[in-house]
């Protein structure tokens, strides 16, 4: 996800393994220059990136290798079957 800030991109990445995390876990997150690079990274490795502001700014809260809170699994869900259609028509490709 990724969202711009007074000419400051904002990013942040999450991972969730079903068999290992009980909730998508925040594992980067940053402005600017490092921003730049965790979407360059997504890009580079064909991970799908979903831009909403309102979202990006609470899960940027959230320190790195935490889990997302529950009242933020709505919207994170939203997101992850964004992830997995995206995944379904790069595979039927």
């Amino acid at each position: 996800m990724r969202h711009r800030v007074s000419n400051r991109q904002l990013a942040v990445a999450l991972r969730y393994q079903d068999d290992k995390d009980a909730a998508p876990r925040v594992i980067a997150k940053g402005q600017g220059h490092v921003a730049e690079h965790i979407l360059e990274l997504a890009r580079k490795h064909g991970i799908p990136v979903r831009e909403d502001p309102d979202l990006v700014q609470s899960l940027a809260q959230i320190d790195l290798g935490e889990t997302i809170p529950a009242e933020l699994y709505p919207a994170v869900a939203e997101v992850l079957a964004y992830v997995y259609r995206m995944n379904q028509q790069r595979a039927a490709r």
